[in-house]
């Protein structure tokens, strides 16, 4: 065997990123394996709960990112690899789903290099079928799906790998289902209740799914949240614990899914389900502070006897260019009952002079884009030394 044979053997043996990286291109060969710090920080937490440091893990992340190889394939592979005495159980939303991962783990224990790397690790001659492998050494993956029967078994690790598919995110029914399975069935079996731990990887879908049923329970469960746009700055432990500074409106993997790509699948799929899926922030059913039957559309804007106000409301970004926000604004009119007509919107990634230009541009509309008569009312939703720049020269534009 040669130097580099060994040292890779080593590295698959000490390293959980480089096991997972090769997983991956056994299973999914012709595919490129685009290293990206959001697979470290989940390989950091997964391996804390094969160490036993921390007991309870939700993963919230975007679908297509990985999360079923590292969590439901690489992740027993590998505790299996360094103990081939562990039992683990693995659960997803369908049976089909549970053997197809099932399937995949078997691949990667009978590959060469898997053989070579985990020599103590061997399939036994009595349960390999597409829901059960047991090891020589009666170590074992069950699989299983979510709401299924798991009398008289048992593991010290449980991976729920999406319990609850996008489908089913507005059946009640199913969603207490699932909820109600976890409390009534899986926690009960922990072979030591002590030490058992139990992982949950999906994407969100409703506000009631299993991540916020469970967090609604209790604040033991740590908590790797992974949202395709930031929504803030965060500083996010990688491996080793060493953190990794997210700032807002980063993507979560540029090479493979930009934000142009994640703009247009919202534009597909639909605001609301893009923030559950996506950002992992569901919104609730029927909207959150604006109830979606408030809002109506027109066909003719109310008479000048019945309009009381124009407003316009700019929110302003600082910068141009595809990487930064965008500059916005909308302009209202307010008439008789409280009842709003949103007339015109603008918006463009631009710079201050070009922003300058839109001011006075805008400020010109007054129920139609067509009209010379200018807004009566600024409203501001921005801030910083841009949003005061500019609300000082439309004071001077309106006089």
């Amino acid at each position: 065997m040669t130097s580099d044979a060994r040292l890779l053997q080593a590295l698959l043996r000490n390293d959980f990123r480089v096991f997972v990286e090769k997983v991956f291109l056994s299973l999914t060969p012709g595919q490129t394996y685009i290293r990206n710090w959001h697979l470290d920080a989940i390989a950091y937490q997964l391996e804390r709960v094969r160490r036993g440091e921390i007991k309870r893990l939700i993963i919230n992340m975007p679908p297509r990112s990985l999360k079923s190889i590292m969590a439901s394939v690489a992740f027993p592979a590998f505790i299996l690899g360094l103990d081939p005495t562990r039992r683990i159980i693995c659960a997803s939303y369908s049976g089909e789903l549970a053997k197809k991962h099932s399937n995949d783990f078997r691949a990667v224990l009978d590959s060469h290099w898997y053989r070579s790397a985990f020599p103590g690790t061997r399939v036994g001659q009595f349960k390999n079928n597409e829901t059960e492998i047991e090891l020589t050494a009666r170590g074992f993956r069950l699989a299983a799906s979510v709401g299924g029967t798991l009398t008289g078994r048992g593991g010290d690790i449980i991976v729920i790998d999406d319990p609850l598919k996008p489908d089913d995110a507005f059946s009640e029914t199913k969603r207490n289902g699932a909820n109600q399975w976890f409390t009534n069935t899986l926690l009960s079996r922990l072979d030591d209740k002590r030490t058992g731990a139990i992982v949950v990887v999906m994407q969100r879908v409703h506000m009631d799914d299993m991540t916020g049923f469970l967090i609604g329970q209790s604040n033991e469960w740590e908590i790797l949240d992974l949202p395709a746009i930031a929504e803030h700055d965060s500083s996010i432990p990688c491996w080793d614990g060493e953190p990794y500074l997210r700032e807002a409106g980063e993507v979560l993997s540029p090479q493979r899914e930009p934000l142009y790509v994640l703009e247009a699948l919202k534009m597909q799929i639909g605001s609301d389900a893009f923030s559950a899926q996506y950002q992992q922030m569901p919104v609730p059913p029927g909207g959150a502070m604006v109830k979606r039957h408030w809002i109506v559309r027109y066909n003719e804007l109310p008479p000048m006897s019945e309009r009381i106000q124009v407003i316009q409301s700019w929110d302003t970004a600082n910068k141009g260019g595809p990487q930064n926000d965008w500059s916005v604004c909308t302009t209202w009119i307010v008439a008789r009952k409280m009842r709003w007509y949103l007339v015109d919107v603008w918006r463009g990634r631009v710079d201050y002079p070009a922003l300058k230009s839109a001011v006075e541009r805008l400020a010109k509309l007054e129920g139609h884009p067509r009209s010379r008569r200018g807004c009566r009312r600024w409203n501001h939703a921005g801030s910083g030394t841009t949003g005061a720049r500019l609300r000082h020269y439309w004071r001077q534009t309106r006089g």
